[in-house]
């Protein structure tokens, strides 16, 4: 962001006015730097919000649905087999390359 600063010449109400005075009075800024900061906040919470990507956390899933599917029905509690664990994510991790 550029440091160059551009006049800008408004009208306000009375009230905004006496709150821009306020405000900086109590913190012990400019009227100007009260309303920098002011817009600074509006724009921070008026951007756009990204989506966050989910596919590590579909993978989790798909692991899972695997995993119950594989067990499901079987009528015993299932014993894990580390091996087998580090064997099936080699398989499936080659497959997705």
């Amino acid at each position: 962001m550029s440091n160059v600063m551009i006049r800008k010449q408004i009208y306000l109400p009375r009230r905004q006015n006496q709150f821009i005075k306020r405000r900086a009075k109590q913190q012990g800024i400019t009227e100007a730097e009260v309303i920098r900061q002011a817009l600074d906040r509006d724009e921070r919470l008026s951007a756009p919000l990204t989506r966050p990507d989910t596919s590590s956390w579909e993978q989790i899933q798909r692991f899972v649905q695997e995993r119950q599917a594989k067990y499901a029905g079987k009528g015993k509690p299932v014993r894990w087999n580390r091996q087998e664990l580090y064997e099936e994510d080699d398989k499936r991790t080659s497959e997705e390359k």
